[in-house]
């Protein structure tokens, strides 16, 4: 079974959002309070979506903040498990939790 590819939440924005409902980067940007170069970036996948970015695409979208930090979060745990590949084969699961007092 192939493995489906690493989805940005740019490209979520994007097809989930900006191209359903007719809006621009630009227009996005303008009512976001924010500049153009920050969504376009966004939506290429050379940004992530920050807590500030999260806050407004929710207000603006009437989605939760954690649906936008949720995506991000997502997209870099597989982006760094990708990187990480060969070493977390090699370390051990620990059975019993070590406590110090």
């Amino acid at each position: 079974m192939a493995k489906l590819s690493n989805i940005h939440p740019g490209e979520i924005l994007l097809e989930e959002f900006l191209k359903p409902m007719n809006i621009t980067a630009y227009r996005l940007s303008k009512s976001l309070k924010i500049p153009q170069t920050r969504i376009s970036q966004i939506i290429k996948g050379k940004r992530r979506i920050t807590a500030d970015t999260a806050l407004r695409l929710s207000k603006y979208f009437g989605t939760s903040v954690k649906f936008w930090l949720g995506l991000q979060n997502d997209y870099d745990i597989e982006e760094e498990r990708a990187k990480l590949d060969g070493i977390l084969e090699q370390i051990e699961i620990q059975n019993e939790y070590v406590t110090e007092h």
